[in-house]
């Protein structure tokens, strides 16, 4: 699923990722932003790295043609850097998830309610948590978060394998044109499931 280089260390395309140990219920951003300044050669002080009125970080001149994006679950932080594009990370712990069928009617994609429907019980926990980590990744990139709504946009299968690559299907107009985003699924490490959405600026 990954192109790995080093232990928790993976390049997908443009974008350098980083898996770090975490503290649980510290924040992520004074970790992430130790980690940028260095990777850019700046004092961890000085990094232009601000927030907007939806709360999505962004890198200010002379970074402006970089984006970063961090993830934190458990006692592990996600960070992303990449160049030319607009990304986004999610990063979820491994756990049971009885109500994710429920959920899924609530929240996702009717067609994607559907489908995890149709799944044998023993699949339908995985795969929902597949498709809530693409979504929130890709979500996180466009800027709005869960708040834009999960049902506007639909995830599916390349295949029917249950490792099968998951492709944006369709889209609300708001985050362009599905065929623009690429997604990247991997296991960081066990108990982990992360996934990486971006697409060109």
């Amino acid at each position: 699923m990954s192109d790995v280089q080093a232990p928790g260390a993976w390049r997908f395309g443009p974008v350098r990722v980083q898996a770090l140990p975490h503290v649980p219920g510290r924040r992520g951003e004074p970790q992430a932003r130790g980690v940028l300044a260095g990777w850019l050669g700046q004092d961890a002080d000085a990094l232009p790295l601000v927030r907007d009125d939806h709360g999505r970080p962004h890198l200010r001149a002379p970074f402006d043609d970089r984006d970063a994006g961090w993830s934190h679950s458990g006692e592990r932080l996600l960070l992303a850097l990449g160049r030319g594009v607009t990304l986004g990370v999610d990063l979820e712990r491994l756990r049971p998830r009885p109500r994710a069928l429920e959920l899924a009617e609530r929240f996702f994609a009717p067609a994607e309610a559907e489908r995890l429907q149709a799944l044998a019980p023993e699949r339908r926990e995985p795969a929902f948590l597949r498709l809530w980590c693409a979504k929130e990744a890709l979500l996180k990139a466009h800027g709005r978060g869960l708040a834009f709504g999960l049902h506007r946009l639909e995830f599916g299968n390349t295949d029917d394998r249950d490792h099968a690559p998951l492709r944006l299907l369709a889209c609300d107009p708001e985050l362009g044109d599905p065929a623009h985003w690429q997604l990247r699924e991997w296991i960081p490490q066990p108990g982990y499931l992360a996934a990486l959405a971006w697409r060109p600026r």
